[in-house]
């Protein structure tokens, strides 16, 4: 029996040529251990500079320290922007970002806003500023929130406030809401 197995074997093999060298291939060499930890730490360190919030610096609209500000999303009705406008939408949650460098500003705008959709609230305010500057140029908080706003996926829109509430320094902003408690948009 075993020589059946033999002779199988034997005639399965025919043909089949014996291999001229012992070595197998394994692909492309190694990578270099001092260059691949360089590397990866290099990787590490540059990711967590990287703040994705999906807010961008790109472009920034540039608006003037009286310039009300005004912008409402695709499907926004016109009676809520208007009482948005208008001040008749109580705002649940203020956030001051006076004196703040533009990147402060941004990650504090971001935590507020998140804070606030978790708590399911509708509308705040932001109060901006106005920086009035002496070189003449365009208020730089102001034109970011102004930016950031509209880039926001919570934001259904915002307005400059009234007077009593920081005029062209603030916005009132209406924030999306979840279908809790059987609320809808």
């Amino acid at each position: 029996m075993q020589d059946d197995d033999f002779s199988l074997f034997q005639a399965e093999l025919r043909g089949v040529k014996p291999l001229k060298h012992d070595r197998a291939d394994t692909g492309k060499p190694k990578p270099d251990r001092k260059q691949f930890n360089t590397l990866r730490q290099a990787a590490t360190v540059s990711q967590s500079e990287i703040k994705v919030d999906g807010l961008s610096d790109q472009f920034v609209i540039d608006v003037g320290a009286e310039d009300a500000l005004y912008w409402a999303a695709n499907g926004m009705q016109e009676g809520q922007m208007r009482k948005l406008k208008l001040g008749q939408i109580p705002f649940d949650g203020s956030l001051d970002l006076h004196g703040m460098s533009v990147e402060k500003a941004r990650d504090t705008l971001w935590e507020f806003l998140a804070e606030a959709t978790k708590l399911e609230i509708r509308c705040v305010r932001v109060t901006h500023g106005k920086a009035v500057r002496m070189d003449g140029r365009k208020p730089m908080i102001k034109s970011h929130v102004n930016t950031w706003l509209r880039q926001h996926p919570q934001v259904l829109g915002f307005s400059s406030c009234l007077a009593k509430h920081g005029g062209t320094g603030a916005v009132y902003i209406i924030l999306k809401r979840t279908m809790m408690d059987g609320r809808d948009e």
